[in-house]
């Protein structure tokens, strides 16, 4: 019942506007009694009012947002009320000032005080005020601020867009700020418009008058047989006062529209943003003298402007009292926090990626010089978060005054991974060919591949291409060499948090999926392991709905974690395989000898589940031969695999991962039968039986 209620008011709230305005329509063309113009009248007032407090008490003009359509109502309403008196006016205007209502006949004599030349006078000025001085300054306030929003409409996405991917907001945040911005934009393209309704408003206003004036003196002296005066008397009086009850609430909703769009964004409202900020001592002292001089020259109003001086000193002196109260309470606040206490910010690190700058490198994330590095930083999060499928963490960066001017440090996780010297104003050349021409400068290694480069002038960099080289600038060498440090150690960004954040993306789109997967059959702490796995071994988390549907189909097995991983690797062997060919293609595959695979499998099969199990002589000989297969296709930068037994893959593939990040290495099951397989080397023996090198075609 409590239910049906409600939804019974829903429909009847929803309903109320339909309704007011069918009534504003039959208001315009049905005959009223006066009672109700009484009533219509008093209640524009109070709702000019209202819109006006509102106005007022707004931090920020999205605050009323829906300002335009209440001023669209607002209007019609008082215009529906100007159309209803004027039939009253002209119809029963003859039998007195109270024909059209108390409020009409109120404002008629109150106001004017009978005399309708003043009246007339009342009327034209507040016109004057309202439509060339109010209307028509808040119309071009709106103006310009349409055109300004919508010109930095797309500045604002690309900053919210910014702020996502380096991780300083949410998606949440951002869905709801760039619904704010489309917001804003719509209200000042509104308001652009609403403008006109008071504008024209105004307009009506003086036709409305000029009907009432000129129609009732012809009414009541043709129809009604009154004289010229009596007939000038009594409908002047009725027509100027229909037309300032309505003039005081459209000047009201004239102010109220200037308010709002003059409005600065503020966590204060009007008031209290105002008296804040003429709350200075410095703005009261001047006031205060200049005043007092006045006030003591011969002539002038002593008893107005001496007082007047004496109120704007007393605010000068409270005001220097209560900054000087305010300075004094500071030390004390600040001495309350002990020098002894120690907070957990001073020991732990939140941000588990740093860049550490030498003080020489700090010019490369200056806003003032365009922060190249954090341009290409940004960059490099954006495109890592999407191959990898998770969001990256924010990259911390910061001046150490410990290292050497030009040398920088990357710390992943707690622990130092990279460091090496950048020359900023010179450039990096890397040989591009197999033998380019000598270039003179400084000799060094590149740091994120270890190839020979030399750092350069820019000046020479033209000399530097012509002679065969790759050019790059200072912050592109740290944001590579960034860049390759978090995707070889992304397993280690991906925690706990990271792995929920999946989970919870899975929920809003596959949610009986992610019903199925945790907590039960899976913790969050077995997900995350498993992830972490893949990521050790380039496999990016980007169709975790794949990973989640062949972990739900293991489930009935109950696997421990480390069979679970090479069973949902062999599940998702197809997206493995994507990553390192080309669908069309077949993918190159290193093998290894049946009397060597056989050798692997006795000394994985007696230690089973240890780490490594291979004897550290077969170990390095087994190093030694795959990198001297390999290392062709690495150089020539062919896409290609080792392949060996399901049994022995996780203990092969932790081994050359240790020496050969870059090699992956598969099991024969992970490879789906519908894919084409080239054996393009064969390790085994003394040496390695490089029986296909050839065959590599060049569009591998």
């Amino acid at each position: 019942m409590t239910g049906a209620k409600g939804q019974w008011l829903q429909a009847a709230s929803e309903g109320v506007l339909p309704i007011a305005i069918l009534m504003l329509v039959v208001l315009m063309i049905v005959p009223v009694p006066s009672l109700v113009l009484d009533i219509g009248f008093v209640g524009n007032i109070m709702v000019s009012l209202a819109v006006l407090m509102v106005a007022l008490n707004a931090a920020r003009p999205l605050d009323f947002s829906a300002f335009p359509t209440v001023l669209l109502f607002a209007t019609l309403f008082r215009l529906a009320l100007n159309v209803a008196s004027t039939r009253v006016v002209l119809v029963d205007g003859h039998h007195g000032p109270a024909a059209a209502g108390h409020v009409i006949e109120a404002f008629g004599s109150f106001i004017i005080g009978g005399n309708y030349i003043v009246g007339l006078f009342v009327f034209a000025v507040l016109m004057i005020i309202n439509l060339v001085v109010i209307t028509k300054g808040a119309g071009r306030v709106s103006e310009v601020s349409a055109r300004f929003t919508l010109d930095a409409l797309p500045g604002k996405q690309m900053a919210i867009d910014a702020d996502l991917n380096a991780g300083l907001i949410v998606p949440e945040e951002a869905k709801a700020r760039r619904a704010d911005v489309a917001t804003e934009a719509d209200f000042y393209g509104s308001m652009d418009g609403a403008s006109k309704f008071v504008k024209g408003d105004a307009v009506a206003g003086v036709l409305i008058l000029v009907v009432n004036i000129f129609g009732g003196l012809l009414l009541g002296v043709v129809s009604h047989k009154l004289g010229v005066g009596e007939a000038a008397r009594t409908y002047v009086q009725l027509a100027i006062g229909d037309a300032l009850v309505a003039q005081v609430p459209a000047l009201l909703l004239s102010i109220a529209a200037a308010a709002i769009v003059t409005r600065v964004s503020s966590p204060l409202n009007l008031s209290r943003q105002i008296s804040s900020q003429f709350a200075k001592p410095g703005a009261w002292a001047p006031v205060a003298a200049i005043l007092g001089i006045l006030g003591l020259l011969p002539g002038m109003p002593h008893i107005i402007l001496l007082p007047a001086a004496a109120v704007a000193g007393f605010a000068s002196w409270r005001l220097c009292r209560a900054a000087a109260a305010a300075r004094a309470a500071t030390p004390i606040e600040e001495a309350a926090e002990s020098p002894q206490a120690i907070s957990w910010a001073e020991v732990s690190d939140a941000v588990p990626i740093t860049l550490e700058l030498g003080y020489r490198l700090v010019a490369l994330v200056d806003e003032r010089k365009g922060a190249p590095l954090m341009s290409r930083i940004t960059g490099i999060r954006r495109q890592l978060s999407r191959e990898l499928g998770f969001v990256l963490p924010l990259v911390r960066v910061k001046d150490n005054l410990a290292l050497q001017g030009n040398r920088y440090r990357i710390i992943i996780a707690g622990v130092a991974l990279g460091e090496d010297e950048v020359f900023p104003g010179e450039l990096l050349a890397l040989a591009a060919g197999d033998d380019p021409d000598p270039i003179d400068g400084r000799a060094v290694k590149d740091p994120s591949f270890g190839l020979d480069a030399t750092w350069i002038d820019e000046g020479r960099q033209a000399d530097a291409v012509v002679a065969g080289y790759t050019v790059v600038d200072a912050p592109t060498v740290v944001a590579t060499h960034l860049n390759n440090l978090v995707t070889a150690h992304s397993s280690t960004l991906f925690g706990l948090d990271e792995g929920q954040a999946l989970i919870d993306h899975l929920k809003d789109h596959y949610p009986q999926l992610a019903q199925g997967l945790s907590p039960q059959p899976y913790s969050l702490a077995t997900i995350t392991t498993v992830c972490r796995a893949l990521l050790a071994e380039r496999v990016p988390l980007k169709d975790f709905r794949r990973i989640a549907e062949a972990m739900v189909t293991l489930a009935p097995r109950q696997l421990d974690t480390p069979t679970l991983v090479e069973a949902v690797r062999q599940e998702i062997g197809a997206l493995i395989l994507q990553t390192i060919v080309p669908v069309k293609l077949a993918l190159p595959v290193i093998t290894f000898d049946a009397e060597l695979e056989r050798l692997l499998s006795q000394s994985v099969a007696a230690g089973p589940g240890a780490a490594w199990p291979f004897e550290p002589d077969l170990a390095r000989r087994i190093v030694s031969s795959v990198s001297n297969a390999v290392q062709p296709y690495l150089m020539a930068a062919r896409s290609f695999a080792v392949v060996t037994s399901p049994a022995c893959r996780p203990a092969l593939s932790r081994l050359l991962r240790a020496h050969l990040p870059d090699v992956p290495v598969l099991s024969f099951l992970e490879i789906p039968e519908t894919k084409a397989v080239e054996v393009i080397a064969v390790v085994g023996g003394a040496e390695p039986a490089l029986e296909a090198l050839p065959a590599l075609s060049g569009d591998l």
